[in-house]
């Protein structure tokens, strides 16, 4: 064991040493001193720039993009009814069926046609017949024939003579226009009395030709099937006369 000590350092070197060991000190102290000053500082509140503390709750994640909050629309006050759900279940489609045969009816039978005055319904068949030929010749030289008393009953018949004794004051005078039932040709279905006057003048003139003359000379409206058709008609009479019973 030697007795020899270990070399003191040379004054440079304790210089640099005592140099690092001040600072080393004088760190300490400020660290400590600023430690303080912080504690200090939070006890009393007296810190300028301390930042304000934030609650967590519900923060988004650090890093991440703030999350997306969705607003929810508040409903306004008018309010749209809602359209009633029907109770009844809907129809389903109909479904292709053998149509079904309607039961056939029974034509009913159609009142029998009256005659009537106006018509060549009821006349003879003689001049119904050429009186139909006559009045579809007029119509195509574009003359109308329309026929105003026809065949009549027995009781018009005298209710005309009676009216028309009134008229001419006797029976005498009356049976020139009108003659008794048992007498006249309209009772029989055998005479016709036409108008307007356009349509006597034309079968005046062309009645002939289907066997239709005018009789009387006072009645250009009275037509009676006189003649053959297509021969002369016979000279026409002054007025009707009643015969003697």
């Amino acid at each position: 064991m030697s007795d020899d000590l270990p070399p003191r350092p040379d004054g440079a070197a304790r210089t640099r040493l005592l140099s690092v060991i001040g600072v080393v000190g004088v760190g300490a102290v400020a660290g400590s001193l600023l430690l303080w000053h912080g504690q200090v500082t939070d006890v009393l509140g007296l810190g300028a720039d301390k930042t304000p503390v934030v609650s967590t709750v519900g923060a988004p994640a650090i890093g991440g993009p703030p999350a997306t909050t969705l607003v929810t629309p508040t409903p306004s006050r008018r309010t749209t009814k809602t359209p009633a759900t029907p109770t009844s279940q809907p129809t389903p489609p109909r479904t292709a069926t053998t149509p079904t045969k309607k039961p056939t009816q029974k034509p009913t039978k159609k009142p029998a046609k009256t005659s009537r005055e106006e018509s060549i319904e009821g006349l003879s068949p003689t001049l119904k017949k050429r009186l139909t030929k006559a009045i579809a010749a007029a119509k195509a030289d574009g003359v109308t024939i329309r026929i105003t008393s026809g065949r009549r009953s027995a009781a018009k018949q005298q209710r005309l003579l009676n009216e028309a004794i009134k008229k001419y004051g006797s029976y005498k005078a009356a049976t020139r226009w009108v003659l008794p039932p048992k007498y006249s040709a309209h009772v029989q279905g055998k005479a016709v009395d036409i108008g307007p006057t356009a349509a006597m003048t034309w079968l005046n003139k062309n009645g002939w030709r289907y066997g239709v003359c005018r009789r009387y000379d006072n009645e250009p409206w009275h037509f009676e099937a006189l003649t053959t058709p297509g021969t002369k008609c016979p000279p026409r009479e002054p007025h009707a006369v009643a015969k003697a019973d």
